[in-house]
């Protein structure tokens, strides 16, 4: 129960509530541990739930009817999200969400939670803001797709595992499924694109690990 209290503290939307509605939100929360590609809730189903991610991360993923992936994105510990029939009745999930890793979840069903939201402004107003925030990432993201080649978005993949490393190599943890996954494409087309990326003396890539060669190159490239 502490530990819930300390990351519902350190959420923008809970962190305003009155210590006793804190409490009463911790008190109503249901825990659920997943393993790693465990499916919490599939696509189309109605899920009128809110979440916050207590330990592990979950991935965010749309499917096509040719059955590729899209990961549209991974909300890490910390975070929250919900069904989106949480906000309108008998509406279906847009998206599946899947335990990235070992997971564990915090739930409250939309009967429980949402009168203390609507009863404490600041709370509601916050969790207003999240959702603008939310729909930026996807026009983002849908901007991307629509209007980029694998290439473009594969470079600014790789710009970020880079600046996320903070150096000039970052080792093969993703596979050729998931960075296609990443930027809405096939395994095929991304590793078309990463040895392209290497006879153009962007980036080495070695069994173990991409090195950044030409930062500016695939900053140029990433658009």
């Amino acid at each position: 129960m502490e530990e819930l209290e300390r990351l519902l503290q350190a959420n923008s939307v809970f962190a305003s509530l009155p210590p006793a509605d804190l409490k009463e939100v911790a008190r109503l929360a249901s825990k659920r541990a997943y393993q790693k590609e465990e499916t919490m809730i599939l696509y189309g189903e109605v899920w009128p739930y809110l979440f916050l991610v207590g330990a592990g991360s979950v991935d965010a993923v749309k499917e096509s009817a040719e059955g590729r992936n899209l990961l549209v994105t991974t909300f890490p510990t910390g975070e929250i999200f919900w069904g989106l029939a949480f906000f309108q009745e008998g509406a279906a999930m847009p998206v599946t969400l899947q335990a990235h890793e070992a997971s564990r979840l915090y739930l409250w069903p939309r009967n429980m939670v949402m009168p203390i939201l609507v009863r404490n402004g600041h709370a509601a107003w916050e969790l207003c803001r999240l959702m603008a925030t939310r729909m930026q990432y996807a026009s983002e993201k849908l901007e991307g797709l629509a209007f980029q080649s694998v290439a473009e978005r594969l470079a600014r993949l790789l710009l970020e595992h880079f600046e996320s490393a903070g150096g000039s190599a970052i080792p093969r943890q993703l596979t050729l499924d998931e960075m296609a996954a990443r930027v809405g494409s096939t395994r095929e087309m991304v590793c078309r694109a990463l040895y392209n990326f290497s006879d153009r003396q962007l980036i080495e890539v070695t069994r173990t690990e991409f090195v950044l060669l030409d930062q500016e190159g695939l900053k140029q490239l990433s658009g």
